[in-house]
């Protein structure tokens, strides 16, 4: 996606060779243009799938998996949290993630009347590595007897192995930017992602 990779090579930062830092578009600062024009992109990928709802991971998730869900006629979305809260039901779905960027792992949650048995399930999130996040995500829809149809990342860290794996199980993945490499803080793209 032209613009994301423009935004990538010119607002975005390596740090050593695993991160990609752009909080000053994707998730810390919104760009909000950019991001639904992401989600656009998502929507159109996904609309003949027929997505009942999107589900995501807080925090950062939730602008691209909303504008993603605009761009499907405003469907719901969906988001996992990552800590208990005292208003939450007991009936919840619940699994193990590991957090790449923050070295921890999480208990997310979600409340399983938020994920209806049977409904179809777009996974939306702003990063790929290894895979956790999404693993975890697709594991709710498990518990939750409901159908991912798709994945859909902004940006996903081609080096890690997060990807390939999902596509060797045969999940839909469409990833909007994806990382070759990082070296001395500069950031390669890959031309078809």
């Amino acid at each position: 996606m032209k613009a994301l990779h423009t935004a990538i090579e010119t607002m975005g930062k390596g740090i050593g060779n695993d991160i990609v830092k752009v909080d000053m578009f994707l998730n810390h600062r919104l760009d909000t243009a950019l991001l639904f024009e992401m989600g656009k992109e998502l929507g159109e990928y996904f609309k003949h799938d027929a997505p009942d709802l999107v589900l995501t991971v807080e925090a950062s998730g939730i602008a691209l998996a909303l504008t993603a869900a605009h761009a499907l006629q405003d469907i719901p979305v969906v988001f996992a949290k990552k800590g208990k809260t005292v208003v939450q039901s007991s009936e919840v779905a619940q699994s193990k993630v590991y957090s790449f960027t923050h070295k921890t792992e999480n208990l997310i949650r979600v409340d399983k009347k938020y994920l209806p048995r049977g409904s179809r399930v777009l996974i939306v999130d702003d990063f790929l590595a290894d895979g956790q996040a999404v693993n975890g995500l697709m594991d709710l829809c498990r518990q939750t007897e409901c159908e991912v149809i798709g994945v859909g990342i902004g940006i996903e860290k081609g080096f890690q192995p997060g990807g390939q794996a999902l596509r060797e199980k045969g999940v839909k993945l469409l990833s909007l930017a994806i990382v070759d490499q990082i070296e001395d803080g500069k950031i390669t793209l890959r031309n078809d992602g």
